[in-house]
C-alpha cells in the first residue's frame, strides 16, 4: 500500500506546481519503487544511507543513468516536501551524489529527408493522407511535443491563425509561429475531420474538441497512432523506420532553425523548455554535424589529422590573416 505521504506529495505536485500527468507517473513509480526496496521501513524515515543503497541497487540492475538521475531528483523533491512540511528534520537526499550521466546528441533528421517526407504525406490519396500531411506539416513548422500535437484543440485554428497557442508541459501557455504551408495542410485537411470521429458515445463528444479526433477513449489521436503513422511515411520515404519518431521530428525543427541563424532565445522559447542549458544541446549538434562535415569532403581534412603535415599554423606566400 502506498504511503500517505507520498499520495500528499504527489497531490502537492499536482496542484501547486502544476506537474504533468507523465512526470506525476514517473514519480509515483519512482517512490514505488523506493517503498518495494525498502521493506519494512516506512519511505518517510528513510536514511541517506538507505536511498544511496536504493540508487547503488538500480545501477546494479541496468538502469540507464539518466532514470537514475530522475530518481534522484524526484527523491530530493519528496524528502524536500516532507522536510518543509515538518515531517522529518532533513533531506537525506541532499548530499546523494549525482551519477554520471551520457550527453548523447539527439537523432535528427536533414532538410532533405524531411522534405521527402512531407512530399510522401503530401501525396498519400484520401483523408489519411491529409491527416498524415497536416499532423506533419505543424509538427515541423511548430516544434510540438508529441503530447501537445495529438491535444491540439479545435479552437486552435479557427480563424486561420498565424500562431498556436500550445498548452505544454506543467500546464503553461507559449505562442509558436505557424508559416503557411501548414496553414495550407490544416486547411485542406479540415473538410475531412469528421471521417476520424468516434459515430456515437463519449468518444465522439471528446474528439469534437480536438483538431485531430479519433475514436480512442481521449477523443483524439494518440501518440501510438502517431508514431505508427510516422512509422509508415518513413516506409514510403525510403527512410528506416527506426530513424523516425515525434522527438526527432521536434530535434530536427530545433537544429534546422539554429542552422539557418535562428536566435537561441526565439528556439528555446517555441519549444518551450525552461531552461535555456536544455536549448543548447543543438547548438552542440551543429558543432558535430559541421565536424563531420568537413571532415568528409574538405580536401585537407587529412593534412588536418596526419601531423606530419605540421600544425596547420603557416599561411601560403603573400596571404593574409
Amino acid at each position: 500500500m502506498m504511503s500517505r505521504h507520498i499520495e500528499t506529495f504527489l497531490e502537492m505536485m499536482a496542484v501547486d506546481r502544476g506537474a504533468s500527468p507523465n512526470t506525476l507517473d514517473a514519480y509515483r513509480r519512482d517512490l514505488e519503487a523506493l517503498t518495494a526496496f525498502l521493506g519494512a521501513t516506512p519511505p518517510e524515515r528513510a536514511s541517506t544511507n538507505d536511498l544511496r543503497a536504493f540508487l547503488q541497487h538500480q545501477a546494479a540492475q541496468g538502469m540507464a543513468p539518466r532514470t537514475t538521475a530522475r530518481r534522484r531528483s524526484a527523491l530530493r523533491r519528496f524528502f524536500g516536501f516532507l522536510a518543509a512540511e515538518g515531517r522529518r528534520p532533513d533531506n537525506p537526499a541532499d548530499i546523494l551524489d549525482a551519477p554520471r550521466t551520457d550527453h548523447a546528441l539527439p537523432r535528427l533528421l536533414d532538410e532533405a529527408e524531411v522534405e521527402r517526407l512531407l512530399d510522401v504525406a503530401r501525396a498519400w490519396d484520401g483523408p489519411h493522407g491529409l491527416r498524415a500531411s497536416a499532423l506533419l506539416e505543424v509538427v515541423y513548422a511548430a516544434g510540438l511535443r508529441v503530447s501537445e500535437l495529438v491535444g491540439l484543440p479545435l479552437a486552435a485554428v479557427a480563424r486561420d491563425p498565424e500562431v498556436l497557442l500550445v498548452r505544454g508541459k506543467g500546464d503553461k501557455e507559449r505562442v509558436v509561429p505557424i508559416g503557411a504551408p501548414a496553414r495550407a495542410a490544416i486547411r485542406t485537411y479540415l473538410p475531412v475531420r469528421e471521417t476520424f470521429l468516434a459515430a456515437t458515445g463519449r468518444s465522439r463528444t471528446l474528439g469534437q474538441r480536438f483538431l485531430f479526433p479519433s475514436r480512442a477513449a481521449a477523443g483524439h489521436l494518440t501518440r501510438d497512432g502517431f508514431s505508427k503513422m510516422l512509422s509508415e511515411l518513413a516506409v514510403r520515404a525510403g527512410l528506416p523506420p527506426s530513424r523516425l519518431s515525434p522527438h526527432v521530428l521536434r530535434h530536427s525543427f530545433a537544429t534546422h532553425l539554429l542552422a539557418h541563424g535562428a536566435d537561441l532565445r526565439g528556439v528555446q522559447a517555441m519549444l518551450g523548455h525552461a531552461d535555456i542549458t536544455t536549448t543548447q544541446i543543438y547548438t552542440h549538434v551543429l558543432d558535430a554535424r559541421l565536424r563531420a562535415l568537413v571532415g568528409e569532403h574538405h580536401p585537407l581534412a587529412d593534412l588536418a589529422v596526419d601531423p606530419s603535415h605540421g600544425t596547420g599554423s603557416e599561411t601560403e606566400p603573400g596571404a593574409g590573416p
